[in-house]
């Protein structure tokens, strides 16, 4: 008999980049307590995850669960979008010669 799976690690960020096939950038935020100077400290972790239908654009809330390694650098996954945001044209990315 095998051992019941443990349930995965889940967390929710913003998407940064989606410029590889099936590949995107999310930016995870946690907020960790200092352990000596008792001040609230923000951490950031950039984190690549596998989004096969590429429904998550640059701005876009998703939710992302751990994995096995897809890749080098992916072992996580895109669960769903809990929310699209629509960035200003000012915080987009200007587009490359390779775009057009």
């Amino acid at each position: 008999m095998t051992a019941p799976r443990r349930k995965r690690k889940e967390q929710v960020g913003v998407v940064v980049s989606d410029r590889m096939a099936k590949t995107v950038v999310v930016r995870v935020e946690t907020r960790r307590r200092h352990p000596f100077y008792r001040k609230t400290v923000r951490h950031v972790q950039r984190y690549k995850a596998h989004d096969e239908q590429n429904t998550s654009k640059v701005g876009d809330v998703v939710v992302i669960a751990e994995t096995r390694p897809l890749s080098k650098d992916k072992r996580w996954r895109v669960v769903r979008v809990v929310e699209h945001r629509v960035l200003p044209a000012a915080v987009l990315p200007a587009p490359t010669e390779a775009d057009a």
